[in-house]
């Protein structure tokens, strides 16, 4: 009798065991799915952040450049201006936001827009497979070229590509210009900036530089501070447009606004202001 009972004591606590490990791996599973479920949460949200609400809380638009004439560079006083800092100025005013502009090493550009240092890099950027792919680039708004420039007595001897081959040809790291010299082979110094190629050239410590034709026709030649250097060589056409992080909702917000300066005038004017007409590209 004494066995019978303890079999049946045995039994029910066997039972009770199973018990609570069946609400335990449940209460696990719960907080499993739901950890889960929070986790996907938070990835959409952060895939699906707006940049334009997150430009207006913050109040300012942080646009990262160059010295660049005459897209952005400064004047007497010291203040950006030029045709990309002027249209930039007209995106902050429809945000309701400052604008502050960051002179950053442009082969960063995408590191910087990933990490919110800037929130757009806009400065002549030439629109390519790097921005397409590894950020998002607003509707081209100006066409462009990459020009080789020389020292005026020599621009006779370097007309082609070829003849260009054993020059040493300063270039912007991280640019257009820097993509379309390697691209024909040609021997580069990699330089900070635009401006420091020309610089280059003017003092000889290189013999060539590459630059957009833009920044060529506002810099070099009669009139300005390089008058002894000229083009020659014409190696890339090229559309300008603003990069903005990937999917980030201000690209359209920008778009937007372009075909509104357009239609309003606006574009047209400061294209007038800074002598690139010619290459404002309708906006539709």
């Amino acid at each position: 009798m004494l066995k019978k009972f303890l079999a049946v004591l045995l039994a029910a606590g066997m039972c009770l065991s199973t018990a609570a490990c069946t609400s335990g791996d449940s209460n696990s599973q719960d907080e499993s799915q739901s950890s889960t479920t929070d986790s996907a949460t938070e990835s959409t949200d952060s895939e699906t952040e707006s940049d334009v609400a997150y430009i207006k809380e913050k109040g300012t638009l942080v646009v990262g450049i160059t010295e660049f004439a005459p897209m952005d560079y400064k004047d007497e006083n010291g203040e950006w201006i030029g045709f990309d800092a002027d249209m930039a100025r007209e995106i902050g005013d429809a945000l309701g936001v400052e604008v502050q502009f960051t002179v950053i090493e442009w082969g960063n550009k995408l590191l910087e827009l990933e990490n919110k240092s800037i929130d757009c890099a806009w400065n002549g950027m030439t629109i390519t497979d790097e921005i397409t792919n590894g950020a998002s680039a607003t509707n081209p708004y100006a066409k462009n070229a990459q020009v080789v420039v020389v020292k005026k007595d020599v621009a006779d001897q370097y007309s082609t590509v070829e003849s260009l081959k054993d020059l040493l040809v300063a270039v912007e790291d991280g640019s257009a210009g820097q993509e379309a010299a390697q691209a024909e082979g040609l021997n580069t110094n990699d330089v900070q900036d635009q401006a420091t190629a020309l610089m280059e050239v003017d003092s000889g410590t290189s013999d060539a530089c590459v630059i957009d034709l833009l920044m060529a026709g506002a810099m070099i030649g009669d009139g300005t501070s390089y008058p002894d250097l000229v083009t020659t060589v014409e190696l890339t056409t090229e559309d300008y447009g603003v990069g903005c992080r990937k999917g980030s909702d201000l690209t359209d917000f920008i778009n937007e606004q372009f075909v509104k300066l357009y239609e309003d005038g606006t574009m047209t004017k400061l294209a007038e202001k800074y002598g690139i007409t010619d290459n404002i590209v309708e906006q539709k």
